[in-house]
């Protein structure tokens, strides 16, 4: 059979689909309807709400399990703030092991002095300040009745009995029970985090390269690189925010005593524990402490303290916080505040209290695994040769053996 020979020109192949010019090799080996705009928006969205259900699911699993979760980040934020310290040590020449030994003794006999000697001045004073504390009642109560705006003594009756009623009710004794059990596991905590900082500070170097030897070695720079710019910025939010919390601690406190508040000492340590619970922290302190002086020297001298301490705010604000801080964090207020909101919601007190650090920690590592930091950027370029060994790279795909 004669084969038939066409002379005339070729006929153009027909243009490649819409799906396949805007989707690439992805969409190529997908259905029509996965393969336009709309379908690959979807497949997308799929993706991002498989990613937001494990990030659900471990944030569930991890609010758990608190007794073990929340030693292990307080360990992990107060290991960057006294490493240096640790570093200082071995770089004169102490072994290791008496350098963490030494720094952790040192923590641990300041906080215990300072709440001994606050413990002390409380029961020294116990006697003196339940017989103006009867006195300021009655000055209070006197207040109440005859002020601008009266209160009966019915109404205030009314409010003593209701409060009397549920601290002999079942409810108060169950939300005793509670209390007891949330003290026990406090305690617990402690103990569990005063181990685990121990061996942060003593073998961290060891443990972060265990845990980045899972990752790819083409990922192990950065991982690195990350947890160095982590722990700066843990390190200096802690410094920053006990020296703002001292600042403020001392201002209170200067005052406090100008104006003959009794206890003016604790309530200046509360102040300096407060600092550390962004906004939350600072205001309940802060109440305490005019409470106090309402109860002990009257209205006038509360107005003082108010006014002491929103002094101490706008400076905390303004000047100490943007000069210490505002380097290491580099976060907006509005996200602050939100990442607050957030913390306190899912894990109360102890989330008011990490989720600051945690939030800035996050930041951090996105902007170096996407490039957005230079300066991390720049570090990795000079740090590969001397975290990985010789040879421990990877060939590129395509590379050819000689």
């Amino acid at each position: 059979m004669a084969q038939i020979q066409s002379n005339g020109p070729a006929e153009p192949l027909p243009p490649e689909s819409p799906a396949d010019t805007r989707g690439g090799s992805f969409a190529r080996g997908l259905p029509a309807i996965w393969g336009d705009a709309l379908g690959r928006s979807a497949i997308r969205a799929a993706q991002a709400l498989l990613v937001l259900t494990l990030v659900s699911v471990v944030i569930w699993a991890l609010t758990r399990v608190p007794v073990v979760v929340t030693p292990i980040l307080l360990a992990l934020i107060l290991a960057s703030a006294i490493g240096p310290m640790v570093h200082w040590l071995t770089g004169h020449r102490w072994p290791r092991a008496a350098a963490v030994l030494t720094s952790f003794v040192a923590i641990l006999a300041v906080f215990g002095g300072v709440i001994t000697g606050i413990v002390f001045l409380i029961r020294s004073q116990a006697k003196d300040l339940s017989a103006q504390a009867d006195v300021g009642i009655d000055r209070l109560h006197g207040l109440l009745v005859q002020g601008p705006y009266p209160i009966t003594d019915e109404q205030i009756n009314s409010i003593r009995d209701s409060i009397q009623k549920f601290i002999l009710s079942a409810a108060f004794g169950s939300e005793a029970l509670t209390g007891l059990r949330v003290a026990a596991e406090v305690a617990v905590g402690a103990v569990l985090m005063a181990v685990i900082l121990f061996f942060f500070l003593k073998d961290g170097e060891k443990i972060r390269i265990f845990l980045f030897g899972f990752l790819p070695v083409a990922q192990r720079t950065k991982a690195h690189v990350a947890a160095d710019r982590c722990a700066v910025v843990l390190g200096g939010y802690v410094r920053g925010t006990a020296l703002v919390a001292l600042t403020n601690a001392l201002i209170v406190g200067v005052g406090l005593t100008i104006m003959h508040v009794p206890l003016a000492l604790p309530l200046a340590v509360f102040v300096f524990i407060g600092g550390f619970i962004p906004i939350i922290g600072a205001t309940a302190a802060g109440t305490l402490a005019v409470v106090v002086a309402l109860i002990f020297n009257g209205p006038v001298p509360a107005l003082v303290v108010v006014i002491i301490l929103v002094g101490a705010n706008q400076l905390e604000h303004h000047v100490l916080q943007p000069l210490l801080m505002g380097k290491v964090l580099r976060i907006h207020g509005l996200v602050i505040l939100l990442a607050l909101a957030a913390g306190t919601t899912l894990a109360g007190l102890v989330g008011a209290l990490l989720a600051v650090p945690l939030t800035a920690v996050g930041w951090s590592i996105i902007k170096i695994w996407t490039g957005r930091d230079q300066l991390a950027a720049a570090s990795a370029a000079t740090t590969t040769a001397a975290i990985e060994p010789p040879g421990a790279t990877e060939p590129e795909a395509g590379q050819a053996k000689e």
